[in-house]
């Protein structure tokens, strides 16, 4: 019996583990805020051309980590630095929509137009990691003329 308990204990264990382990895998929501405080921060010590290459550079651990990266939009919807998509800057994404029809950065900058000028955005969106599309809270926060935030997948 004994025999028999700890080998469905140890089963219950291997099937847990992956969950555990693609959970640790994914960026937090504290991570997300604080990435993003790091990059507001960046842009005002560093300015904005430095902070943006500190962006999309990928070796930069500060706005690179799983899947959470840095982005950066104008209040008109375009992108200023990305940090999972380079191709993406220069261009005027404020019409994007997802997958279910939301307007993404229409959102984001709607939120950071809000009370406090902050806040979180829920929209679908690749994760960088799976490739697949999947829920994300996008949190941002309104610096003069822009939005600087990051997101966490669910």
């Amino acid at each position: 019996m004994k025999v028999l308990l700890t080998a469905v204990a140890m089963a219950a264990t291997m099937v847990c583990l992956p969950q555990a382990a693609l959970a640790a895998s994914k960026g937090t929501a504290d991570e997300a805020v604080a990435m993003t405080k790091r990059a507001v921060a960046l842009i005002h010590s560093a300015g904005r051309e430095k902070a943006f290459a500190e962006i999309a550079n990928p070796a930069n651990t500060s706005f690179h980590d799983r899947d959470l990266y840095v982005y950066v939009y104008d209040m008109k919807g375009v992108t200023l630095a990305h940090g999972n998509n380079p191709k993406m800057v220069g261009k005027n994404l404020l019409e994007l929509k997802d997958s279910e029809g939301k307007a993404i950065v229409k959102g984001l900058i709607e939120t950071a137009n809000g009370p406090g000028g902050k806040g979180w955005v829920e929209f679908k969106w690749p994760n960088p990691v799976t490739k697949v599309v999947e829920q994300k809270s996008g949190y941002v926060e309104k610096v003069d003329d822009m939005i600087v935030g990051s997101g966490i997948y669910k």
